[in-house]
């Protein structure tokens, strides 16, 4: 029984995380592509971070620190 309950938990956390970096991932390459910045979105779309690579682009980015960056 330990197992397939094991089992169970695992699935669900593995959904979750999934479910979460996918959020992220969307609006942080949506706002790298509306904004030219080709290094993050290329960054963003193949690292799997489990979203926190794309909290950080948005992190930057609300900030204003990569206004002046160019592609």
């Amino acid at each position: 029984m330990e197992l397939i309950e094991l089992d169970k938990t695992f699935w669900i956390v593995i959904i979750i995380l999934g479910l979460w970096e996918l959020v992220w991932k969307g609006i942080a390459l949506w706002k790298a592509g509306r904004n030219n910045h080709l290094v993050w979105f290329i960054l963003i779309l193949i690292l799997n971070t489990v979203a926190i690579l794309p909290i950080i682009y948005l992190v930057l980015l609300k900030t204003k620190r990569l206004s002046s960056y160019d592609k």
